[in-house]
């Protein structure tokens, strides 16, 4: 009933995209505000103003919408910074990484890892390949950089070699479970694997 006695009209029914876009939504402030404990079929539904039924319709359980909901919650730095050396470009795209996976999406991250159990579908879910092919392509582009400044080899443009630097931090995280990685580890990872790695794809342009 309206404020003045008289009959609201019903809230129209929503469906396909719109709905789904309302339980998403729902389910990434929950994970937001609260992690990954809270997040309950039932809470998504309250908030999303739904049944479970129109959320079990779409994810067979909690995991898996929270999956989701923090595939729309992640947004990944991209853009390769130009500090005028690959050394600094490495380290401040390390950085960011590590600010990320330390913040509050990284801690909602590592609980959804903990609570898929290792279910391999799940898992590849957490995947995000459009944000992981922009970061390859963002070390792909400083590594471009540094060859243009006399810096590596036109050899060390190889995605094995751009993708190194962010699996050896995803491991500091997911394999040992750090909450946030110092940078003496960051700077360890670049002076002592990658930088290395980079310079082991042969003569930098001019050199022997």
């Amino acid at each position: 009933m309206a404020p003045d006695g008289s009959r609201r009209p019903p809230a129209p029914r929503r469906r396909g995209a719109v709905l789904e876009d309302a339980i998403l939504r729902a389910a990434a402030e929950i994970l937001t505000e609260s992690g990954v404990p809270a997040l309950t079929m039932d809470e998504v539904a309250r908030r999303a103003g739904t049944n479970k039924n129109a959320l079990y319709r779409r994810w067979p359980n909690r995991v898996a919408l929270g999956v989701a909901a923090y595939r729309r919650l992640a947004a990944a730095e991209t853009a390769p910074p130009d500090t005028g050396s690959l050394r600094g470009d490495a380290l401040e795209m390390l950085r960011r990484a590590n600010s990320t996976w330390s913040s509050p999406y990284g801690e909602i991250l590592r609980g959804l890892i903990a609570a898929a159990g290792g279910a391999p579908e799940l898992l590849a879910e957490l995947r995000d390949p459009a944000a992981e092919d922009a970061q390859g392509a963002a070390w792909l582009a400083l590594l471009g950089r540094a060859v243009e400044r006399g810096e590596a080899a036109p050899g060390a443009v190889h995605p094995r070699v751009a993708s190194a630097p962010l699996a050896l931090l995803r491991n500091e995280y997911v394999l040992l479970g750090f909450p946030a990685v110092s940078d003496d580890i960051l700077t360890e990872i670049v002076d002592e694997v990658f930088l290395p790695l980079v310079r082991g794809r042969g003569p930098r342009p001019g050199g022997t």
